[in-house]
């Protein structure tokens, strides 16, 4: 069973494109709901229509992961909207949903890519948080269909074989442009 227990916007860019430079001062944005656009991202999100096609239209971060790495790093009320990652699941292990297609609360995605963490996550989480993420950092993906995602939502949709397609029906699997300049780890995140 999937469980959305945390779902965050931001307007702007706080750490993409910021590499060398301060980072940015944009709010993460705590929601109770997000809009999903098909092959645009979330509507009121830095990334909704940052390009065509692009993998990182919506991201997914385990609270599982996120649980671990507080305990790890001696964290005690640490801020999930730190990673800034647009919806914090439990109950779905996101690596596996890489090059699949799956359905949310009727949305359909397809996991385009691991959120590789980034060095800012050191400062905006804790020190050794970029390490403790590595291969864990998240998902991102594009969306394949209009629809809301709803937090505290129970749902038992997860990777349905019904709607896994191949990669071609969602579009390349990688980016058509550059890697981004958020620095090393380019994580799409910030």
């Amino acid at each position: 069973m999937i469980t959305i227990e945390h779902l965050f916007i931001s307007p702007g860019h706080n750490f993409f494109g910021h590499y060398g430079k301060p980072a940015g001062e944009h709010p993460t944005l705590a929601v109770d709901q997000v809009e999903c656009v098909a092959g645009r991202g979330i509507r009121g999100d830095r990334f909704f229509d940052h390009k065509e096609d692009y993998k990182g239209q919506i991201t997914f971060l385990a609270m599982e992961v996120i649980d671990e790495v507080s305990r790890m790093l001696g964290v005690v009320d640490g801020d999930p909207g730190a990673f800034r990652r647009n919806v914090l699941t439990r109950g779905v292990e996101l690596n596996d949903l890489m090059d699949r297609g799956f359905e949310i609360q009727g949305v359909r995605f397809r996991g385009s890519a691991e959120c590789s963490p980034c060095f800012w996550m050191d400062t905006a989480f804790a020190p050794g948080t970029e390490e403790a993420l590595k291969g864990r950092g998240g998902l991102r993906a594009r969306i394949l269909s209009d629809g809301v995602l709803r937090i505290d939502a129970r749902t038992n949709d997860s990777v349905d074989a019904g709607h896994a397609s191949p990669a071609g029906d969602a579009g390349p699997a990688g980016d058509a442009g550059p890697a981004g300049d958020a620095g090393p780890g380019d994580d799409a995140g910030g």
